[in-house]
């Protein structure tokens, strides 16, 4: 069943009129978007470092990840840190700049936080399904994603 993009996008407007605090916002989308995409099934931020050279771990929902810290330009999130571009990789086996962060792991989609112009975060997917990601997918994350930038 395809989910309801606009409905989470309310969901995501509510979280951010309530008060609480960035992180807390953040992990409430990792959580609302890990329970209610099907094949979302790591969802997590990378907040760019005070010397813009690395991308620190913020909130995230689904297993632990070894990788809180990645350079810019290293990996598939580091890439979109770089060119302040969407990425999708449908097929993480056929990626030679990927770091894996699980076996399971089968596809990615890393939607950047743009404030004026300029890197400030990125929201990172992981799917356990093959190819699984769709315009459908890149248009919903990335209003997420300009939703989330005035918190930046």
């Amino acid at each position: 069943m395809k989910p309801n993009y606009s409905k989470l996008i309310q969901e995501i407007e509510t979280f951010m009129d309530s008060g609480i605090s960035r992180n807390e916002i953040l992990l409430n989308t990792c959580i609302l978007l890990k329970d209610e995409v099907f094949h979302y099934d790591w969802v997590g931020f990378y907040l760019l470092d005070a010397d813009k050279t690395v991308l620190i771990l913020g909130p995230y929902c689904g297993k632990q990840t070894e990788h809180t810290r990645i350079p810019v330009g290293q990996g598939v999130c580091g890439q979109v840190a770089e060119s302040l571009k969407l990425k999708i990789v449908q097929d993480v086996t056929k990626e030679g700049n990927y770091i894996a962060c699980s076996l399971d792991v089968q596809s990615e989609i890393v939607v950047p936080i743009l404030k004026n112009g300029l890197f400030r975060a990125e929201i990172d997917i992981d799917s356990h399904s093959p190819a699984p990601f769709t315009v459908d997918d890149e248009s919903f994350l990335s209003k997420v994603c300009e939703k989330l930038s005035t918190l930046f």
